[in-house]
């Protein structure tokens, strides 16, 4: 599992202007190999030598393992390219390419672009493109010719821009019950939604072409578990939005009751990644583009924090310390004008409870003065109501209890 903590540069734009670009500027993709990536490119362009894709043939030959397509290690020249240097409207129509080392499954390749010479008749770039791998080997090398083409704000506005008038939220983990809820229920409040997903978008994708306007909802992939993933989220915001006016984290990993000798701390530390740490690096990095709209921020925590279940003392855990980031991000951010509060469900009627027996539910609902479980409708109505700064705007640091009165203070 790897995530590492990113600086600013990626919230730089990653549209530019031929003016902007400088001789010597750089940007980088990080990939790591996988034998999913190999299978997926095999499939895709037919070439299936046995080299790549048989890991007996291959054991056979000089290599002993199997090679990558050498073109998989170089189509990231294309992401580098067309996602950060120029970014969008690059028009990419030469390459150069030299392979050098086999790159093999569980590599770490590091694409780095830099720009050589500017051709100002043409208004295009020559950049130096070079691959290393995890032990600073240079794999591939080769240079890049990139026509920058001019992009009509008009057209960028209606095709991918969100205007300063509109208001637009990011919902986090937007494809899990509380985040699909919440998405509806915000494009219902006059917002636009950048829904973030990691594997599952056919409800999101359904929701999308259901919609008069479908470009108000704007689907992002990333698995936050890994660096490239939160960067990939961090890119497509920036693409959408220079400003956002609230931001929604409901992204979970999945809650197995664990005996407590039967824990170890990579239960808890699964928890705390997605509970704690990526909450913390996501408003890290987007402390400006939310203090450009006094945003409001809503992270969900748990009942399990004033009234613990059993065998679930790592979610209980991290939740109580994504209270704990709460309160003090709202203390910290309240200088400029970022609201941070949170929703605390009971047991809520989700897909993240699906295993839960039926017996506890019923036993739950039973406990519970109002007889019923949550609905994710219940939850969501309450996260549209902190994340709209015309509702709640002097409300920081808050927890607002969905449990049907199990927990009274």
């Amino acid at each position: 599992m790897v995530v590492r903590y990113l600086t600013k540069q990626y919230l730089k734009a990653i549209s530019m202007n031929y003016s902007e670009i400088y001789i010597g500027q750089k940007a980088e993709v990080i990939h790591q190999i996988t034998a999913e990536d190999i299978q997926k490119f095999a499939d895709l362009t037919g070439d299936d030598n046995r080299l790549h894709v048989d890991a007996s043939f291959a054991k056979q030959t000089a290599f002993k393992k199997q090679v990558a397509h050498g073109m998989l290690g170089a189509s990231f020249i294309s992401t580098v390219i067309g996602t950060k240097l120029p970014g969008d409207g690059a028009l990419w129509f030469s390459q150069s390419l030299e392979f050098l080392l086999p790159v093999r499954i569980g590599d770490t390749i590091t694409i780095i672009a830099e720009v050589l010479k500017k051709n100002d008749r043409e208004e295009s770039i020559e950049l130096s493109t070079v691959i290393f791998n995890q032990n600073k080997q240079k794999v591939t090398t080769g240079n890049a010719k990139v026509k920058i083409v001019a992009i009509e704000e008009s057209q960028a506005t209606a095709a991918q821009k969100v205007s300063q008038e509109d208001k637009i939220a990011l919902v986090v983990g937007a494809s899990g019950g509380i985040g699909i809820e919440s998405t509806k229920q915000l494009l219902a409040a006059n917002f636009k939604v950048i829904a973030h997903y990691n594997t599952h978008k056919e409800e999101l994708q359904a929701l999308k072409q259901s919609l008069e306007e479908p470009e108000r909802l704007m689907l992002v992939q990333g698995d936050l578990t890994l660096t490239k993933g939160v960067e990939q989220l961090l890119n497509s915001i920036k693409r959408y939005a220079s400003a956002l006016d609230a931001m929604i984290y409901t992204s979970s990993p999945t809650v197995p009751n664990i005996e407590f000798q039967q824990l170890d701390w990579k239960d808890f530390q699964k928890q705390i990644q997605l509970h704690v740490e990526i909450p913390f690096l996501l408003t890290q990095q987007l402390e400006e583009t939310l203090a450009a709209r006094n945003a409001g921020v809503v992270f969900i925590t748990t009942q399990s924090i004033e009234q613990p279940f059993s065998k679930l003392t790592h979610y209980t855990v991290a939740k109580s310390a994504l209270l704990g980031l709460t309160k003090s991000l709202a203390h910290d951010l309240a200088a400029k004008k970022i609201r941070v509060n949170a929703v605390s469900p009971s047991i809520a009627d989700t897909d993240l409870n699906a295993d839960l027996p039926q017996k506890v539910k019923l036993l739950t609902a039973a406990k519970t003065p109002l007889k019923r479980l949550a609905a994710p409708e219940d939850i969501a109505q309450a996260i549209v109501f902190l994340a709209d700064s015309t509702k709640s705007g002097f409300i920081t640091g808050e927890t607002i209890r969905i449990n049907g009165g199990q927990v009274m203070w």
